[in-house]
């Protein structure tokens, strides 16, 4: 997904638009629909590049590899990165109305716990188990 991407700029115009004729007694109903959007989008493009490496892996042992490459795991993390990121969205909005400021610091540590334990999956002396292939 383009960093400028023309309709989504649109979706955001939109949205302030309708906060200017609507008034703030909207705001979260707003703010909540332009972040539905943003987090399509951003599924689409990581669907989109999901598919390709699965294509790509999937040509890779077509031609007679006898394991398609990982690049030691970079695809794994990004993609966990990105979905921790999309979830970290309504985690954060449920954990700051419900436990206020609290409530939103434990649902960033918990984040960055689970993001720190993947990530360690992946660093020479963290490895405690092969990494898995697609003949398992």
């Amino acid at each position: 997904m383009d960093t400028h991407d023309p309709e989504l700029k649109k979706e955001l115009n939109a949205t302030l638009q309708a906060r200017r004729e609507l008034g703030e007694d909207y705001d979260s109903a707003l703010v909540d629909s332009f972040l539905e959007k943003v987090e399509q989008r951003l599924d689409g493009a990581a669907d989109k590049r999901v598919r390709r490496q699965l294509a790509e892996q999937q040509l890779v042992v077509a031609r007679g590899a006898s394991q398609a490459r990982t690049h030691d795991g970079f695809a794994e993390r990004y993609g966990f990165g990105i979905v921790s990121l999309i979830l970290a969205v309504p985690l954060s909005g449920i954990a700051g109305s419900l436990g206020g400021l609290p409530g939103l610091i434990a649902a960033w540590l918990g984040i960055v716990a689970v993001n720190t334990v993947h990530s360690t999956r992946f660093w020479p002396w963290g490895r405690t188990r092969r990494p898995s292939t697609w003949e398992d």
